[in-house]
């Protein structure tokens, strides 16, 4: 179905160079991240009060490249056990034209993989990895901490903000979801399950698929357009599309706290987190005119509303039933909120049966004194 290795070519041939930076700048700054995810880890330890296990190792640091490598190994994880599955479901032409297809195909669809990742990959500061192949034991890594050097390093000389700030910052996010996948014992599995679900979902005859295609055309065109439409809307099936809602509704959750938490932890430790979250959040919206059409598009607009929808369900949480209270979503599935109890916390509060915690109520709209 995939050429993995056609995948990781094509990304890394069409990937955008990083800064220039010198060999002794470069590893100055891998030793920096390196060294601030070990503080991260600390001040999220504390601030969230999750039972997080340490760390046995420092967080993963690579350039643009190695991200897209290390990304093609975690799909590979994810989409290799279900190939067997879905291909048994396929109807393909015997002689030559079915030959073609499973050659032609699969390299085809790995370097339309290549080029995603390859725009994703100078895009993404960093990411908590949860798929990996196993290790030389055969065990899988439970996850890890990756921070992309170069695309770091590009934003805060784009923002002109405070180097050390603006990295520990970072880490703070990233380190948010380390925690939420390593003490939480169950959400690693459920996030797979959906994820396995949504795939199997895609049972569709020829005429279905050639109509899934026109959809995705149309959806590619009227992107360019300046319309809402995206890939995964034109192509997902109705069932896929009740998976994909559960799906929505704990990555919004895990986005959103890892928002909150980088914010919330408070200006004695990032002084300048205000100065830096307004510049941030204003870039996050600018770019040309193709850049905001690819956004759209790949549905990374969707996931910046992820992050700002879901950190206002954990501030408000938050506020009204304080620390202790919200960390009951992370008791099982059950406990997790939906997306309409994303955009009304109040649903939650009343569903899980918490009462306000005076005690532990903040002023969350602005987390120790700064802005969120």
């Amino acid at each position: 179905m995939i050429d993995w290795g056609t995948a990781v070519q094509t990304g890394a041939r069409l990937v955008r160079p990083g800064p220039q930076v010198s060999a002794t700048e470069a590893r100055a700054v891998v030793m920096e991240l390196r060294e601030l995810s070990g503080v991260a880890e600390g001040h999220v330890r504390e601030f969230t009060r999750m039972d997080v296990p340490p760390s046995t190792h420092p967080a993963t640091v690579v350039d643009r490249p190695g991200w897209i490598k290390a990304n093609v190994e975690g799909f590979r994880v994810v989409l290799e056990p279900l190939v067997d599955q879905l291909s048994q479901r396929r109807t393909v032409p015997s002689g030559p034209m079915g030959i073609a297809a499973d050659i032609v195909g699969p390299r085809v669809t790995g370097m339309q993989m290549g080029a995603i990742l390859a725009y994703m990959a100078s895009r993404v500061l960093g990411q908590y990895e949860l798929f990996l192949p196993p290790d030389p034991s055969g065990k899988a890594p439970a996850g890890r901490l990756t921070l992309v050097a170069p695309n770091i390093v590009h934003v805060e000389q784009e923002l002109s903000v405070d180097q050390r700030d603006f990295r520990l910052w970072v880490c703070l996010h990233e380190e948010t979801h380390r925690a939420q996948f390593t003490a939480v014992p169950w959400l690693r599995a459920y996030v797979q399950e959906q994820m396995t679900q949504f795939l199997l979902a895609s049972d569709l005859s020829p005429t279905e698929l050639f109509d899934r295609i026109k959809d995705a055309a149309e959806a590619v065109a009227d992107a360019v357009r300046g319309g809402e439409s995206t890939l995964i809307d034109a192509i997902q099936t109705p069932a896929q599309r009740e998976i994909l809602e559960r799906l929505t509704a704990v990555m919004t959750l895990v986005e959103g706290h890892g928002d909150f938490v980088m914010d919330a932890v408070g200006p004695e430790v990032v002084p300048s987190v205000a100065q830096i979250r307004a510049k941030f959040s204003s870039r996050r919206g600018g770019g040309s005119k193709i850049d905001k059409a690819m956004r759209r598009l790949l549905g990374i607009d969707l996931k910046m509303k992820q992050y700002a929808e879901g950190s206002r369900f954990v501030r408000r949480v938050h506020a009204e039933i304080g620390m202790t209270g919200f960390n009951r979503v992370w008791t099982s599935p059950e406990t997790l909120p939906t997306m309409a109890e994303i955009s009304d916390p109040s649903l939650w509060i009343r569903r899980v049966g918490l009462p306000p915690v005076g005690g532990e109520i903040l002023s969350l709209e602005k987390p120790n004194g700064t802005e969120s």
